[in-house]
């Protein structure tokens, strides 16, 4: 029994050990938990004339979350497409959607895998995170866990969360993220926070 009682205690601290995020890993600013503030930090795998970033809302002035620059003439004959990415809801102001100007004409990005193809090769943690973004995984700045990542050459690996709701639950994952390509290999690393209330909206 007493030699019974270390290897418990060894083999906990082994689990905690796993929930723990490596050393060499930092920190992501709360402020990359908004998605809208990711935007201005895309590098387009294309260079285009001019894109910006909008969501579904009739009042022009309401729809333009970012504008790569501003444009001196630019007409859009063709219709805002009806789905988005970051679909919320339905109705107006619901989803996102990128317009590019490419030789004179416009192009659509309208949906997750569109904007991970318009994005191309990941250059910074802000084009990561939105990529994740597009996977459902989000940045939760109250844990370690689920907010903090490292760069190399190759790759982008992030510690980013998931939540499901009745009761939430948050669970971590550790996402590493080929920089050429945008493909991750993705590892739960078990849930970090339970409630035990249930609240539906």
């Amino acid at each position: 029994m007493k030699l019974l009682f270390p290897i418990l205690l060894l083999c906990s601290g082994l689990v905690f050990s796993q929930k723990a995020v490596p050393h060499d890993y930092k920190k992501i600013p709360e402020i990359l938990d908004n998605t809208d503030l990711l935007y201005p930090f895309i590098v387009p795998d294309k260079k285009y004339n001019y894109w910006s970033v909008l969501r579904n809302n009739p009042d022009p002035d309401k729809a333009i979350i970012y504008e790569s620059q501003t444009p001196d003439f630019m007409t859009i004959n063709d219709p805002a497409p009806e789905k988005g990415f970051f679909q919320k809801c339905l109705g107006e102001d619901c989803f996102s959607y990128v317009i590019a100007c490419e030789n004179s004409q416009s192009k659509y990005f309208s949906n997750e895998q569109q904007l991970r193809s318009f994005i191309g090769f990941v250059d910074n943690l802000p084009e990561a995170i939105l990529i994740a973004n597009t996977y459902g995984y989000t940045v939760d700045s109250t844990s370690p866990l689920s907010s903090s990542y490292k760069i190399d050459d190759s790759n982008i690996s992030l510690y980013l969360s998931k939540t499901k709701n009745c009761p939430l639950k948050k669970e971590s994952f550790i996402i590493k993220m080929n920089r050429k390509t945008g493909k991750s290999e993705v590892k739960s690393n078990g849930i970090y926070f339970k409630s035990e209330e249930c609240k539906k909206l």
